[in-house]
């Protein structure tokens, strides 16, 4: 996290997490799935697959925008009007399904802070909004188009932009809760949460702000975009055993799963936390990005862009190899990814390999997108909180060069043991990387 030389570097925590994926509608049942080793993946329901070579997808089921919230919230402080859901069903209809899961992932996670008991005396100038999406809103694109085609111009929504434009998520965010500084939308691929979750702790850290919500959510499973990603064959095709289709590091691993979903943090100055009487999770200590400048959607050979971002990260944190007990990887489930990745992390980690642990969470999730940062680095909050590592799952025939590198890769069962700190990866399409240092406080 860089800050203006003028300025002396503030420490940044975690206050409050909110989850929707398939594993579940908040943050603790996904966080049981991930340590239970559940996985989230299922034939696709949403449209009709027939013809496409996959047809399997991790959808969230029995979600709904309009549920009412476990109990009223009050962004606005004790006299303002009460917020009991994240959409009304008037306003539900004027948003996209990535903002439908994004702003209630994110009203999890405010509600989860504490925040909501101290708003008439928090000035909300000093709270941000950073939350991207990889794709938009390619849902409510296809339908619009086709509802176009039929009918023409005077059937086209008024409220069609609001649905599909990336940055009105965080935009319906700050406006629910209240947030009056920075709010905008970060697009960086499958790295997209990541760098929300990095910037939002820089602003944080050289004095912007005292509170930032962030993270990142997809809702990107559509027949253009599963096909696109099919006739790329960048999918698994597993489609008779969905379950065990994700399988990060095992040699017959054929391709990531699409899902869908959103994870979002309350990050908050450690000072500005204390003083609250907050719960913390753990600290945000460092921050590092960079770029392959490769090729658009394979990974620089010994994957030496991954290793930079690690390391920055690792300086960012002012911390060492050694001290850090897991690795959250990106770990997509591809051929070629996921070993470029763990050769990365053995090279970083070549001093400390015998103590680490690596997992991959996409194993149970299946792929996020742009929510796939921010769940790598739940991951590794709640492990640092819990002493619990989750594993991969899928892992029956360890990948013969992965298995060389060394790594422990912690298969099919979760692994108690204390972590003081862990760091998350997730890379991109474009060469972009980021990764996350948190550590325990």
């Amino acid at each position: 996290m860089h800050t203006s030389q003028s300025s002396v570097r503030r420490r940044v925590v975690v206050t409050g997490l909110g989850v929707v994926s398939p594993l579940g509608l908040n943050a603790p049942d996904n966080w049981a799935g991930l340590v239970a080793g559940r996985s989230g993946i299922a034939p696709l329901t949403r449209f009709d697959a027939t013809g496409c070579t996959a047809q399997i997808a991790g959808e969230v089921k029995g979600f709904e925008p309009t549920r009412p919230l476990p109990a009223p919230l009050h962004p606005r402080g004790p006299g303002g009007e009460a917020l009991t859901a994240a959409f009304s069903p008037k306003d539900a209809k004027k948003f996209g399904r990535f903002t439908h899961l994004g702003a209630a992932a994110a009203v999890e996670a405010y509600a989860d802070s504490g925040l909501d008991a101290h708003r008439a005396t928090f000035n909300p100038e000093r709270m941000g909004v950073i939350l991207g999406v990889g794709m938009g809103g390619l849902p409510e694109v296809e339908s619009m188009h086709d509802t176009f085609k039929a009918g023409g111009f005077r059937k086209i929504s008024p409220f069609y932009i609001i649905q599909v434009a990336p940055n009105l998520l965080a935009g319906q965010v700050s406006l629910l809760l209240d947030c009056r500084g920075p709010n905008m939308s970060v697009a960086s691929a499958c790295a997209t949460s990541g760098h929300s979750l990095g910037e939002a702790a820089a602003s944080i850290a050289r004095g912007d702000v005292d509170v930032m919500i962030a993270g990142g959510a997809e809702a990107a499973i559509t027949p253009l975009v599963i096909g696109a990603f099919a006739q790329m064959r960048a999918l698994s095709t597993r489609n008779d055993a969905p379950e065990k289709a994700s399988r990060p590091y095992d040699a017959d691993r054929d391709g990531f799963v699409l899902s869908e979903g959103a994870v979002v943090f309350v990050l908050e100055e450690y000072e500005h936390a204390v003083k609250r009487g907050a719960k913390i999770y753990a600290e945000l200590r460092g921050y590092g990005a960079s770029s392959d400048a490769y090729h658009l959607s394979s990974l620089a050979p010994n994957a030496e862009g991954s290793q930079r971002s690690m390391r920055s990260a690792l300086v960012s944190a002012g911390m060492a190899p050694a001290e850090i007990d897991y690795v959250s990887a990106h770990a997509t489930s591809t051929p070629g990814g996921d070993g470029e990745e763990s050769a990365a992390i053995a090279a970083v980690f070549a001093g400390n390999k015998d103590k680490l642990n690596v997992s991959g969470v996409k194993s149970m999730t299946g792929h996020l997108l742009g929510g796939a940062g921010a769940m790598g680095a739940f991951a590794a909050v709640m492990a640092i909180r819990d002493g619990v590592v989750p594993p991969t799952i899928n892992l029956e025939n360890l990948d013969p060069a992965i298995a060389a590198l060394g790594i422990n890769v912690t298969p099919n069962i979760a692994v108690e043991k204390p972590v003081r700190g862990a760091l998350a990866n997730c890379f991109g399409f474009g060469g972009t990387n980021c990764s996350l240092v948190f550590s325990a406080v």
